[in-house]
């Protein structure tokens, strides 16, 4: 981790959790497109987290198809940072 810390808005933390528990789809597009428990997530708050590192595409897939999210060491370091995490 670069010591730099990233705060997160209580949808952004949410949809982190999520993620991390095994509960998101990324669509691969031109904008990251989640699903958490096959509903839409905010596109703000997705573009924010995948931007900035926290979740990504489990594996590379054509455009248009899905593929699992998961967390990323720096999203896994965000939330156990973050004491609002709980």
């Amino acid at each position: 981790m670069t010591g730099i810390r990233i705060e997160l808005s209580r949808r952004e933390r949410a949809i982190l959790r999520a993620v991390a528990a095994g509960r998101g789809v990324l669509v691969s597009s031109c904008e990251p497109a989640l699903t958490i428990d096959g509903c839409w997530c905010d596109h703000a708050a997705v573009h924010n987290l995948v931007e900035a590192g926290l979740i990504e595409k489990e594996r590379q897939v054509p455009y248009g198809l899905a593929t699992p999210a998961v967390i990323t060491r720096a999203g896994e370091a965000a939330l156990a940072e973050d004491p609002r995490s709980t």
